[in-house]
């Protein structure tokens, strides 16, 4: 295994926000992607007292490669979560709130009209919250999709995750095109809605390749893009092929936005969520300052 570079490295401080979010979590019986998926700012999102809610329980039905959420046999659908989630964001104070999901492929609309309820529930609780959902491909469903899209989040995100030469590696079971269809059809639904994408660097994808998934991207009117380093949740994942530099994310970053992109966020430990009300200019939460690390390449076009 590679050695983690010193920019990679992760320094927790205890805060009495910790613990107050983990407890509220537990008594409200949420998920959240952050621990789920090991996410390195997991400590710092949890200080500011706010979460990526992960929906439709912990068991996904696909196994990419990458990702550290458990593959297993998938759950009920609860169908008291759509609430709880909502009252979460309203104890909170979240300003904008980021909502992703396990994949459900063994549900016919792969778990849209729940998507959509967990919507309107927050909108009822926390009218003045921007909402941002992080779905999966839904199989390449537009009726699906278009369940979502109805709801009327603030923003609709999908992940490409990497390159299109990397796919049948990384994610075996989705297709590159696929994915891009979606984040057209979002905009073809409602062209209100923003649209978004991340991807992960590291995994042996090359410059060329990353800008042609840029054109690619915009082509299909994707507003916002976020790009962060690949970290290895086990020795069961795909390895790290190479650690990006800074200088090179912020290159990443400096031509995104000279390519067309509304928003970017481009650093080694960027997620697809981490600040993601950046984009929007808000405020993760209540009465908090909004910051970045230190080489969080950001920017924002008219």
């Amino acid at each position: 295994m590679l050695p983690k570079p010193e920019w990679l490295r992760v320094r927790y401080a205890q805060n009495p926000n910790t613990e107050a979010v983990e407890e509220l979590l537990v008594n409200l019986k949420l998920n959240t992607v952050c621990k789920e998926a090991h996410c390195p700012n997991c400590t710092e999102c949890f200080s500011r007292k706010t979460a990526t809610l992960m929906i439709m329980g912990k068991n996904c039905t696909r196994n990419c490669r990458f990702c550290n959420v458990r593959n297993d046999d998938p759950q009920e659908l609860d169908p008291g979560e759509p609430k709880r989630v909502a009252a979460a964001v309203r104890q909170l104070g979240i300003m904008y709130v980021v909502v992703t999901s396990v994949t459900r492929d063994d549900l016919p609309d792969g778990g849209a009209s729940h998507f959509a309820r967990t919507i309107r529930a927050i909108k009822k609780a926390a009218p003045d919250t921007v909402i941002e959902v992080l779905i999966p491909d839904f199989n390449g469903s537009l009726d699906a999709l278009k369940t979502v899209a109805d709801a009327k989040p603030h923003v609709i995100s999908h992940n490409m995750e990497t390159v299109r030469a990397l796919y049948l590696t990384v994610r075996p079971k989705a297709q590159y095109e696929s994915s891009l269809d979606l984040l057209r059809n979002i905009k073809l639904l409602n062209p209100n809605i923003y649209s978004k994408s991340g991807i992960m660097v590291g995994l042996g994808e090359t410059k060329v390749q990353v800008y042609e998934l840029f054109s690619d991207l915009l082509d299909v009117g994707a507003d916002f893009l976020t790009i962060g380093q690949y970290l290895s949740p086990s020795k069961n994942h795909i390895p790290v092929h190479e650690y990006i530099e800074p200088c090179i994310f912020d290159e990443y970053g400096a031509i995104a936005r000279e390519m067309g992109f509304k928003f970017v966020a481009s650093a080694p430990l960027v997620r697809s969520s981490y600040h993601a009300g950046a984009a929007l200019g808000i405020k993760t939460h209540t009465g908090t300052a909004f910051g970045v690390n230190t080489h969080m390449c950001v920017g924002v076009r008219d």
